[in-house]
């Protein structure tokens, strides 16, 4: 009879602890929910919780949303001085190169240069516009990736896309036949102003490396769930291990270091693309030219 007495208020006891480490469990889950919520969220405060009173798993859980929230602030902060630097250097180098422009044309439209003077003025002048593109480049880049811009793709035509590309006249200058196929009555999710950026800068960097005589052609390919964009030249291509290279931020392949340029408009166009869920992909062979593929989704 003592036996089954002490054995019952054993089990009364085993049960009672039982409840006890489960409530006090379920509390401390309880806590490290409402702290991930919390920082989830974007409203987790040092003050929001007594780690006094916290188990140990809680302290540590504390302590590493703690960091990670300071970590975050110093990162916003980091971001507003980008976006301040970029807008100094955007607005503080206009005046300047804008007058270089000026001074420059000046220069060439005076009829009492003579000769050798008349080429070095010109010979400015198109440094100037090389420094003006790379500035405008750098602060196109800097707003993308610091967030000041960003990509909103939305319910466009592509037909309005292609429309946008004026091109005609560059590929004329050079002597290459430029052309575009039929564009079907299709729409797909883009932002209209990036995606036309992008897709000018592979046209571009198309006319600028295909050789007089050559040509550029830009189709449009529809599919049940995207749209194709194709940019194909017969410049003078590139190695297939190189193909994986050109997107990197500054890369300039050997073969084009003549060329003007900085290396950061195939960049763009993957970020931007990449930013509205397409995507990019390139063929080439080297003389034979390039295909740049756009991948622009519909649904």
């Amino acid at each position: 009879m003592e036996l089954c007495i002490f054995l019952m208020a054993a089990l009364v006891l085993l049960a009672a602890a039982l409840v006890f480490l489960y409530m006090k469990s379920n509390r401390m889950w309880n806590s490290v929910e409402r702290m991930v919520e919390a920082a989830r969220d974007g409203i987790f405060v040092e003050t929001a919780f007594d780690e006094g009173r916290l188990s140990r798993l809680e302290s540590k859980m504390y302590q590493y949303l703690v960091s990670g929230q300071t970590s975050r602030r110093r990162m916003e902060e980091e971001r507003e001085k980008i976006k301040a630097l970029v807008s100094d250097i955007s607005h503080q180098t206009k005046t300047p190169i804008a007058n270089m422009m000026l001074y420059t044309q000046l220069l060439e439209e005076n009829g009492s240069l003579d000769g050798n003077a008349q080429s070095i003025a010109f010979q400015i002048e198109e440094q100037v516009n090389k420094l003006n593109f790379l500035i405008q480049s750098l602060v196109k880049l800097s707003r993308l990736e610091s967030g000041m811009l960003e990509v909103r793709p939305e319910k466009n035509k592509i037909r309005k896309l292609i429309a946008g590309l004026d091109y005609a006249a560059a590929a004329e200058q050079k002597g290459i036949s430029l052309s575009v196929g039929e564009v079907p009555e299709l729409t797909a999710f883009f932002d209209l102003k990036w995606t036309l950026e992008a897709l000018s800068n592979i046209v571009d960097n198309a006319i600028k490396y295909t050789p007089a005589g050559g040509s550029v052609a830009i189709s449009v390919k529809e599919y049940e769930m995207f749209a194709r964009i194709d940019i194909e030249d017969t410049g003078i291509g590139m190695e297939e291990e190189e193909t994986a290279k050109i997107f990197a931020r500054f890369y300039r392949s050997p073969a084009v270091s003549g060329e003007s340029g900085v290396g950061i408009g195939l960049y763009l166009v993957r970020e931007i693309l990449g930013r509205e869920g397409g995507y990019v992909k390139v063929a080439s062979r080297p003389g034979k030219g390039s295909v740049f593929s756009v991948f622009l989704g519909r649904i």
